[in-house]
């Protein structure tokens, strides 16, 4: 007998274990000269903590209204301020990055690898991939630039 639910399920279940190995594991180590470091590729032979689960590039695009948390990125965020968490090897927030400066669109880049406060303020915000991008009360997980001037210019 077919079951819906399982059906879905087991798709589900496949599709995310076929998904695209953008992953990459968050440590934090301290060099000699006791200078705090974050990335995915840490020395070998340092101490290591890590900090964060899995973090992978965004597949799909969403746009989604953003309650902004006011102990979040206060001096951050105004109404067409573009504030984006990264990481230095993610294709879509160089892509990002490339498209605000050719339009002029001003932006505060923060690495969640580099930064301990935007690895803190990435999981306040519930990140599971990057880019995150918020515009206002405007967040946009991913990148597409034609979605992304709907949002900040109000094209179509």
């Amino acid at each position: 007998m077919f079951k819906p639910r399982k059906f879905l399920a087991a798709l589900a279940l496949s599709a995310l274990l076929a998904s695209p190995a953008g992953f990459a594991q968050l440590y934090k180590w301290v060099d000699d000269q006791g200078k705090v470091h974050y990335g995915d590729s840490p020395p070998e032979g340092a101490a290591l903590k890590q900090i964060r689960g899995n973090v992978t590039s965004f597949t799909s695009v969403t746009v989604e209204p953003f309650e902004l948390d006011e102990k979040l990125l206060t001096t951050r965020t105004r109404s067409k301020t573009v504030v984006m968490y990264s990481t230095s090897w993610c294709g879509y927030c160089k892509q990002a990055a490339r498209h605000f400066r050719k339009h002029r669109i001003p932006f505060k880049e923060y690495d969640i690898e580099k930064s301990e406060k935007a690895a803190r303020d990435y999981q306040k915000l519930n990140g599971r991939g990057v880019p995150i991008i918020i515009v206002g009360k405007q967040r946009m997980n991913g990148f597409d630039a034609q979605a992304f001037d709907r949002m900040y210019f109000g094209k179509s």
